[in-house]
């Protein structure tokens, strides 16, 4: 009985959910990588330099050259902060840092540069939301206001930042629902395809949830082997026959999708991009993200999004 409750806790905390609310989160973890020193080699001689000097006229053109393709180049990665008096104010975030759908709202206020707070729940006791009737994440609180679900999140914020804008059109709705219906379920059967990727997952889910050192040591074993046995039915469920399979043609679907553009909102980002960025980001260096990375041709559009979206907009307290 113990074990079957269990199960289900872990269940109902991980598992990948329809909703655009999670009450579970999909683990990503950063691959750590290894430095190397290079042995101390003395330069070599150069020849002295040309007594030639460039002409004031030249360098100064050749200087306002580099410094405008800088300035450029900025610009066009610039986020897209919104005006002063639309920017939303006192912005509080409640998730799990491993969750697909809070990554989703992450990545919006990541973009458009919107400051907010963390608030990291411990989905055992979720005493961190028991204010509140909704007991899923995320939760955005903006100037006391509750936010719940993560898409009707980014609904009204995208309204609030960009009032004249229209809010979606046809082929943006389309793949967002995309995402929501059918990208997120490719998740938790490949990240905890195997026991090794189950431990690799949860390991990342108990170093940065919000749990006590007991829950912890728990979290990461029990929480993984449930999840193993919950992927195998989510696999049926989802008529999943084989999990990186199914990942590899739903990357390789969104590509397609791109039709050659830099994004799907052209020149920039737009609200699919940010949503299909957002929930694949909690796995991108996980085993099964490194896979689908190596097995696609998503890496371009995932590397431009990395650089679109730049630095978390996150207030570290």
């Amino acid at each position: 009985m113990r074990s079957l409750r269990a199960a289900q806790t872990f269940r109902s905390l991980l598992s990948a959910r329809p909703l655009h609310g999670a009450a579970s989160p999909a683990a990503a973890a950063a691959a750590a990588g290894s430095r190397w020193c290079a042995p101390l080699v003395p330069p070599p001689r150069l020849p002295p330099p040309s007594p030639r000097v460039m002409p004031a006229g030249v360098a100064g053109a050749v200087s306002f050259s580099l410094t405008f393709a800088t300035v450029a180049a900025a610009e066009a990665k610039a986020k897209e902060r919104p005006p002063t008096d639309l920017l939303p104010q006192n912005v509080v975030l409640y998730q799990y840092q491993a969750c697909p759908f809070c990554n989703k709202v992450r990545a919006f206020l990541d973009y458009h540069d919107i400051p907010y707070k963390v608030v990291e729940v411990n989905p055992l006791s979720k005493k961190e939301i028991k204010w509140s009737d909704y007991k899923k994440v995320p939760i955005l609180t903006v100037d006391g206001e509750q936010l719940v679900d993560s898409s009707d999140i980014i609904n009204i914020l995208q309204r609030r930042i960009r009032p004249d804008d229209e809010l979606t059109n046809e082929e943006e709705a389309k793949w967002r629902r995309w995402v929501d219906e059918h990208l997120v379920h490719m998740l938790s059967p490949n990240i905890y395809r195997t026991t090794s990727e189950a431990l690799e997952s949860f390991d990342y889910i108990a170093q940065h949830g919000n749990f006590s050192f007991t829950e912890r040591f728990a979290v990461k074993y029990a929480g993984a082997a449930a999840m193993y046995m919950v992927s195998k039915k989510l696999k049926k469920k989802y008529n999943i026959t084989d999990e990186r399979a199914s990942l590899y043609d739903a990357a390789n679907t969104w590509v397609e999708a791109l039709n050659g553009r830099e994004f799907l909102g052209g020149s920039k980002p737009n609200l699919a991009d940010l949503a299909v960025f957002g929930v694949l980001r909690p796995i991108r260096y996980l085993r099964a993200g490194k896979d689908m990375v190596e097995n696609t041709q998503i890496g371009e559009w995932y590397q431009r999004m990395e650089n679109a979206v730049g630095e978390p907009s996150r207030i570290q307290e």
